[in-house]
């Protein structure tokens, strides 16, 4: 039983540090609510698992070529960036015009899924952390144990998630226009900033600077 606490304490802890992904479920939970908010998080949460299977299968050391590598740069780079200026635009609207937001629940899920799979941080981080846990886990336990500690990793991350999409519908009912609208400019300058780190490092790895 301390085991699987361990490793749902783990994916908690991978979830945890603020990044585009809990900027984004912000930005969408004051606009949308806690369904778009906790959409945005789930979405992000497949493509970790989609990364988790990639390390697995051993598929993921594919992505370190520098092809590759610049491609998702340079994608993570328009995605973020575009996002982030969307966030910046819808903040110019008043407080009612952010609550009824009619953007459809698709849309919010996908963002929160092409967000974490382009992003390379993520890839790195995956296979830093989750490669090594699961080399550990393969070295002690059976099939069947891998499993489970790997969906408790997976359960951590879903209840940060929730807990995620719970603060920003909260803050939703609660804050001012105006805050509404800062907050909705801090998160849009935040996705930016990482799109940009992120074309920054692609210019990098493309020009070898």
């Amino acid at each position: 039983m301390n085991i699987l606490i361990n490793h749902f304490l783990l994916g908690l802890s991978l979830a945890a540090p603020i990044g585009p992904i809990n900027a984004a479920q912000m930005d969408r939970g004051i606009r949308g609510g806690f369904l778009h908010a906790w959409l945005v998080g789930l979405g992000a949460m497949v493509a970790d698992g989609v990364f988790m299977l990639l390390v697995y299968f051993g598929v993921i050391h594919f992505l370190n070529i520098p092809f590759m590598k610049t491609f998702l740069l340079l994608f993570g780079f328009f995605i973020l960036t575009y996002i982030g200026i969307e966030s910046l635009i819808n903040a110019g609207k008043t407080g009612n015009e952010m609550r009824s937001s009619k953007e459809s629940l698709a849309k919010s899920f996908s963002a929160g899924f092409i967000m974490s799979i382009s992003n390379p941080l993520s890839i790195l981080f995956w296979v830093g952390i989750y490669g090594s846990v699961l080399a550990d886990m393969i070295a002690k336990y059976n099939a069947k144990e891998v499993l489970l500690y790997s969906s408790a990793i997976m359960a951590g991350i879903l209840l940060w998630d929730v807990l995620m999409a719970l603060v920003a519908s909260m803050f939703r009912k609660f804050l001012t226009a105006r805050l509404l609208a800062a907050i909705s400019i801090i998160s849009g300058l935040s996705l930016i900033g990482f799109g940009l780190y992120f074309g920054f490092e692609a210019y990098r790895v493309l020009f070898r600077v």
